[in-house]
């Protein structure tokens, strides 16, 4: 069974993109965030450290194609760009639990897109994202034995 970082080299193969050292060494460093968003400044850093002569456009032209392909999952959150690498290559389409203590986030598989739609009769839908926020299971442990 391929490997996630794998299945994403063969993403990127199939769609004309050379496998590089730094694309490679940025899915190594991504692959480690399928249940946390990380910053994408965090990236950049990260990146011109192991490359120190890689500009910052490379580095985001790169996430950008990544996102585009859907190895990468991106959200807007105050005044930066998060990405998270995609956590199922099988099921693109899905939707996040976040845990607003941890950072935590977890897939969910339904979409009630069929319920809004109903609410909204003559248009089109050409995309959304839903994400709910509250505390993970081990975090709402805690809170609870801390609270005895």
């Amino acid at each position: 069974m391929e490997t996630s970082v794998e299945q994403a080299l063969t993403i990127l193969r199939r769609n004309q993109l050379k496998v590089t050292k730094q694309r490679r060494a940025l899915l190594d460093y991504l692959v480690t965030y399928q249940d946390h968003y990380v910053a994408i400044s965090a990236v950049d850093e990260h990146m011109r450290k192991l490359f120190a002569g890689m500009s910052h456009n490379t580095i985001y032209r790169n996430i950008k194609e990544f996102e585009t392909l859907g190895l990468l999952e991106e959200k807007a959150q105050a005044n930066q760009t998060l990405v998270k690498y995609q956590c199922d290559f099988k099921h693109q389409h899905h939707h996040h639990f976040v845990c607003s203590n941890c950072g935590k986030v977890m897939e969910l598989q339904a979409c009630p897109l069929d319920e809004f739609e109903a609410q909204l009769p003559g248009c089109t839908i050409t995309g959304h994202r839903i994400e709910f926020y509250g505390l993970c299971a081990d975090c709402t442990r805690k809170r609870a034995a801390k609270a005895d």
